[in-house]
């Protein structure tokens, strides 16, 4: 067979030169009823990032109707591309790397959590994002969550959104009331009377988790107050129609990070409220914390884990809470 060299810009194998090509290729020779063909010059046309190709074949050739001249069948050959690194080949390589991490952040490339995969994912809106809110936010996004962290700066809180990307979003306290299935109040307990004034009405039917821990030097003389009954049924009172429940109260920020106690067994959540559907709502929440919920009873029983009790910032396992606490 005779060797043929493909044109750089049509790629297609024939004895007759392209429309781009200047210069006439060598006379074919006829052997039967295969065109052979020598060498064919490349089309002069404008540089490429390819190389032609050089192969040894022969091909059919197709008679004309008049019988008087076959006629060369075309065949369209495949092209074996050399990229050359030029500023075209750099910025394709840049869009690319851009475009896959930001499909990596989109929420259909998110790894499920555990809620997720169980089927049991939820939005939840915090209204107090600090050092506790914040943290259990985190840990809820990435069990599969949908969170709104909310402040009265919600620009102030984009550092906490991107960490929890791409299931966060921010916004203002009446945004987390109205975008949650799930509220949690992790502000100063001398706020909550004026949030249940303000938003109240749009936690009403909802499961609302009160963290609160009232402080005297911070919240002033309804602290006494608010002790004495159980900050439980104390902040219910300025929720009228949210089921509450208490829970996370009774935790240190440092047992968030580090959810294995001092006994090398999870540290232990104690859970209050009325309402049975909404305690074990919040005990799912607290395992997705990497935390072991202990349910403690109704509302009014919150006062035995309060701030100054022997189980408040203990790090006790649940086994020994249920001990403490005389649950069976």
């Amino acid at each position: 067979m005779s060797t043929w060299t493909a044109c750089r810009i049509c790629w297609v194998r024939r004895a007759d030169s392209c429309a781009a090509n200047t210069a006439a290729p060598r006379r074919p020779r006829l052997t039967g009823r295969f065109l052979a063909v020598r060498s064919l010059t490349p089309c002069r046309g404008p540089r490429m990032l390819a190389a032609p190709v050089t192969h040894t074949e022969s091909f059919p050739l197709r008679p004309s109707r008049s019988g008087r001249r076959p006629m060369q069948q075309p065949i369209v050959g495949i092209p074996v591309f050399r990229i050359s690194w030029n500023a075209f080949t750099a910025s394709a390589l840049a869009l690319a790397l851009a475009l896959a991490l930001a499909l990596s952040s989109s929420p259909l490339f998110a790894q499920a959590g555990l809620a997720e995969q169980e089927g049991r994912a939820m939005r939840i809106g915090i209204i107090g994002s600090g050092t506790m809110g914040g943290a259990i936010g985190l840990l809820w996004a990435e069990a599969g969550h949908e969170i709104l962290f909310s402040s009265r700066n919600p620009d102030e809180l984009m550092d906490l959104v991107q960490s929890a990307a791409p299931r966060a979003s921010a916004g203002y306290a009446d945004a987390a009331a109205y975008f949650g299935d799930v509220i949690l109040l992790a502000v100063p307990p001398g706020a909550i009377p004026q949030i249940g004034e303000d938003i109240g009405h749009l936690m009403q039917g909802k499961v609302v988790i009160d963290l609160t821990n009232p402080r005297a030097d911070r919240d002033g003389p309804l602290t006494d107050e608010w002790l004495e009954m159980g900050t439980g049924l104390a902040m219910a009172q300025y929720l009228p129609g949210a089921r509450l429940v208490k829970a996370f109260n009774s935790l240190g920020a440092r047992m968030l990070a580090n959810p294995i106690g001092r006994s090398g067994e999870k540290i232990g959540v104690p859970i209050a409220g009325d309402d049975a559907e909404a305690r074990d709502i919040v005990a799912d929440l607290v395992r997705d914390t990497g935390l072991e919920p202990v349910m403690v009873g109704r509302l009014e029983r919150a006062k035995e884990f309060d701030r100054g009790s022997p189980v408040w910032v203990s790090g006790q396992s649940a086994a020994q809470l249920r001990e403490a606490l005389n649950l069976r």
